[in-house]
C-alpha cells in the first residue's frame, strides 16, 4: 500500500480545554461556580471550588524540540494552538495525514475525577458541570467537524444510575465512547469485580458505547523508587494495562454483558500474546481450586471478543497480529503528548505495516475504529478526500515547524515528581 493512500483514525489523542469552554453550556445559576482558568506565578490552573487542576497542558509538547520535552508545559501560551483551538487542531491533523481523532480530557481528568471531587459538597453542581463538559465536547469540539472527531463523554462516577442516564443522553447526541477508570478501586470506588457498576455497563451495552480505560486513570503504576528516572515510568507505561486486562477477563462483567466492549487506551499491543497465554495457563492449571466462572470460555476468548486495543509504535505487536483479534486492534497518534508520532505518523505507520495485507492495514488504521465506535466519516466526507495524501494537500502551507520555547522551568525528571503531579487536585 502506498503511504498517501492510507486512511488514519487515531483512537487516542488529547484535548487541552480552552478557557471559554463552559460559555453557553453551563446553566446560568451555576455559571459563577463553574471551573475557571486562572494564572498564578507558576502556571495556568483550573479552579473549581476548593480544588484545582494545576497543569493545563500536561505533556502537551507537540511542536517542541525533543530536548525541551517534559511533563510540562503548564500555560496555554506555551503550547500549540492546535491543543485547545479546534480549527487549528484540524489543520494539525490534516498536516499529519490523520482523518479523525478521539480526544480524551485533560482538565477534567480521564474519567471526570476533577468534577467528582465536588459531588460530596454539591452533587447538583458537579453534575451540571459534567454535563456541560460533555455538551461542549460533543457539540462544540466534535460538532465543529463531525467527520474529524469521535465523541467521547465522561461519566458522573459518584452515582452509577446517573452514569447510566448520562450514557443514554450522550449516546442520543452521537457519542459512542465513554472514558472510565482502569482501576476504580484506587480512586475510592468499588472494584471492577463488584456489581456496583452494573447500571453503567448495561447502559453502555444498550447504546453500543465503548468503555475507554486510559493509562493514568486509576493509579496503577510501576514505581520502583521515588528517585527512579522518568525513563522507568515511560518504559513501563503500556504494562500498566496488564492488571486491568486481568481484572476484566476474570471479572463477571463480560458474563453479564456479552456485547460490551472495553478499550485499553494507550496500552500498546506487544504484551498481548503473552498475556493471553498466561491467562489461559492460569485457567487450565488452577481452575480446580480458584473455580472461575467464565461461562465456558477461555480468558483469551473473552479478551479477543470484548477488549479493543491500540498502539502508537509497536512493531512486535504488529508482527504478531495473528495472536490477537485483528478486528479489535486500532491505531493511535497520542497528539500532543511526547509519545506522539506527530507530524510524521504516516511515515511511521507505513513502515510498521509493511508485512500486512491491504485488508489488515485498512482494519487497524481506520476500519476497526469506525466499526467499534459507530463512526462513519465517509457519510460526510468522500473517501477519496480522507487519505493521507488528500489531507496533506488540503493542509499545504500549514506551519508544523519545530519551535524552541526555551528552557522549561519546574521540569519533572523523576518518578516521584511524576507521582506528585498526579495527586488529587491535579490533572492526569
Amino acid at each position: 500500500m502506498n503511504m498517501d493512500d492510507l486512511i488514519l483514525i487515531s483512537v487516542d489523542d488529547h484535548v487541552i480545554e480552552p478557557p471559554d469552554m463552559f460559555e453557553g453550556f453551563i446553566p446560568a445559576k451555576y455559571a459563577d461556580r463553574a471551573p475557571r482558568l486562572v494564572s498564578d506565578e507558576v502556571s495556568d490552573k483550573w479552579v473549581f471550588g476548593e480544588g484545582e487542576a494545576r497543569s493545563s497542558g500536561l505533556n502537551a509538547v507537540a511542536g517542541r524540540p525533543p530536548e525541551e520535552y517534559g511533563l510540562e508545559p503548564t500555560r496555554l501560551a506555551e503550547i500549540r494552538r492546535g491543543c485547545y483551538d479546534v480549527h487549528e487542531r484540524v489543520k494539525d491533523m490534516s498536516a499529519n495525514g490523520v482523518l479523525a481523532s478521539l480526544n480524551f480530557p485533560s482538565m477534567a481528568r480521564f474519567c471526570g475525577q476533577f468534577f467528582a471531587s465536588r459531588a460530596d459538597q454539591d452533587a447538583d453542581l458537579a453534575l451540571a458541570v459534567l454535563t456541560a463538559y460533555n455538551d461542549w465536547h460533543i457539540e462544540a469540539w466534535c460538532g465543529a467537524y463531525p467527520d474529524r472527531f469521535i465523541p467521547c463523554s465522561i461519566p458522573p462516577l459518584w452515582d452509577p444510575e446517573l452514569m447510566a442516564k448520562e450514557i443514554h443522553r450522550t449516546a442520543a447526541k452521537g457519542s459512542h465512547a465513554v472514558s472510565f477508570s482502569m482501576n476504580p478501586y484506587a480512586l475510592g470506588f468499588p472494584s471492577l469485580h463488584s456489581d456496583h457498576w452494573d447500571p453503567f455497563w448495561a447502559a453502555c451495552e444498550e447504546t453500543e458505547t465503548v468503555v475507554c480505560v486510559h493509562i493514568g486513570s486509576g493509579a496503577i503504576g510501576v514505581v520502583t523508587a521515588p528517585d527512579a528516572p522518568m525513563n522507568v515510568e515511560i518504559t513501563c507505561a503500556a504494562i500498566k494495562t496488564f492488571p486491568t486486562a486481568a481484572d476484566l477477563v476474570w471479572s463477571p462483567i463480560f458474563q453479564k454483558f456479552r456485547n460490551l466492549k472495553v478499550a485499553l487506551s494507550e496500552g500498546g499491543i506487544g504484551w498481548i500474546p503473552y498475556f493471553l497465554e498466561r491467562a489461559d495457563y492460569a485457567y487450565q492449571q488452577h481452575r480446580a481450586w480458584t473455580r472461575p466462572e467464565l461461562g465456558g470460555r477461555l480468558p483469551s476468548e473473552i479478551f479477543r471478543e470484548h477488549v479493543v486495543t491500540c498502539f502508537i509504535v509497536d512493531d512486535f505487536g504488529v508482527a504478531n497480529l495473528d495472536r490477537m483479534n485483528e478486528d479489535m486492534v486500532t491505531w493511535e497518534c497520542d497528539y500532543p503528548h511526547s509519545d506522539s508520532t506527530w507530524p510524521r505518523s504516516p511515515e511511521v505507520v507505513i513502515d510498521a505495516v509493511a508485512g500486512l495485507t491491504d485488508l489488515q492495514v485498512d482494519k487497524i488504521t481506520h476500519r476497526n475504529a469506525m466499526q467499534v465506535y459507530s463512526f462513519d466519516p465517509f457519510s460526510i466526507r468522500p473517501r477519496e478526500r480522507c487519505t493521507v495524501g488528500a489531507l496533506r494537500r488540503e493542509a499545504a502551507g500549514h506551519d508544523i515547524s519545530i519551535v524552541s520555547r526555551g528552557p522549561v522551568e519546574h521540569r519533572l525528571t523523576t518518578v516521584g515528581q511524576f507521582a506528585h503531579a498526579h495527586e488529587p487536585g491535579r490533572t492526569a
